[in-house]
């Protein structure tokens, strides 16, 4: 394992000003995404939506970093023969892929779910750096409710996260650690704080028992929020402090950055609360963004399916994209999207 270079591409990742595209729907989340703007989820529109996405110069040039794929688009090439990974490695930006395999239940523990993906992974890996991923990203699972989650649930996630980590080390790929405690639920932000705090605390402590060298991976965790449901929303100055507290508190500062992930909350407050953190500043790591829908829910709207709409799906990423990229540096105004609207 090379750690200078595991590092280089990690704080390259979480760069100033530019954040990583979530790329990595799986076949059923891109379906629902597709169902939504009224196309048929085909290989072809996948690779077509993905192809506008990777070409829109400005945004991929400027303001992303890397981008996470899906095992289906890694191996696929544009419409003229280039493989999308050279059009990613093209914008400057670094490619990744998402290696876990998906959630299964957890048994004895109901409601609950761990990820799964291990076997055969250090083989995956390997070819996933002969075809030219540099990162790759797995995700766990943690869910609020009744009784959950469980110090079962939290304790098995992490494990994974960490095993997936060595593996990806072993392989010189950067690990994004990306432990979601999920904000479907009716909690308030101060339970999330707790339940997030537990999360991290175990996973750190998983990656030191797995001897994972910390400078070499990327964190891309929940923030502290409310729950969709909750009756009482936490502002967006409440978040950001309380998201920056509960992350010096766990997260050492050896880790090179941070890349949140949007959970679910719409593109401005993705935006927002990104950039209030950085009026809290100086942080100790770098702070940046690791989104999916806040960064293509526009893009997919404007384009639905026509290759017509190409350039306006172009446009609207490319504004979302430098959104967040003044975010990530705390630049962002909210008259910003009042002009580019």
């Amino acid at each position: 394992m090379n750690l200078t270079e595991l590092n280089r591409i990690a704080t390259a990742m979480v760069v100033s000003g530019k954040g990583i595209l979530a790329a990595d729907e799986s076949s059923g989340t891109i379906k629902k995404r597709f169902d939504a703007i009224g196309v048929e989820s085909t290989e072809e529109n996948r690779r077509d939506y993905r192809e506008m996405l990777f070409r829109a110069k400005d945004a991929m040039s400027q303001y992303i970093s890397g981008v996470i794929l899906y095992d289906e688009t890694i191996w696929q090439d544009a419409k003229d023969g280039t493989p999308l990974v050279r059009l990613i490695e093209q914008s400057g930006a670094i490619p990744g892929i998402k290696v876990d395999e998906g959630t299964q239940a957890l048994p004895m523990c109901p409601g609950e779910l761990v990820t799964v993906g291990l076997d055969r992974l250090a083989e995956r890996l390997k070819k996933y750096y002969e075809r030219g991923a540099r990162f790759a990203k797995w995700r766990a699972v943690i869910d609020i409710g009744s009784g959950i989650p469980s110090m079962t649930a939290i304790s098995v996630n992490a494990h994974a996260l960490a095993r997936y980590a060595a593996l990806c080390q072993a392989a010189q790929i950067v690990p994004i650690v990306e432990p979601e405690v999920l904000m479907d639920g009716d909690h308030d932000i101060d339970r999330c704080y707790e339940v997030t705090q537990r999360v991290l605390n175990k996973t750190f402590q998983e990656l030191r028992v797995q001897r994972v060298a910390l400078e070499g991976i990327v964190l891309k965790p929940n923030m502290a929020i409310s729950g969709k449901k909750c009756a009482k929303q936490a502002s967006v100055e409440e978040v950001a402090e309380k998201t920056i507290r509960l992350l010096k508190a766990c997260v050492p500062a050896a880790v090179p950055g941070i890349a949140f992930l949007s959970g679910g909350q719409s593109d401005e407050e993705a935006t927002a609360h990104l950039n209030a953190m950085h009026k809290l500043g100086p942080l100790p790591w770098g702070l940046t963004f690791s989104y999916g829908r806040a960064l293509q829910a526009a893009p997919q709207k404007a384009w639905s399916g026509k290759t017509e709409n190409v350039a306006a799906g172009q446009r609207a990423f490319s504004h979302r994209a430098r959104m967040n990229g003044l975010a990530s540096k705390g630049e962002w105004q909210s008259s910003l999207e009042q002009k580019a609207a």
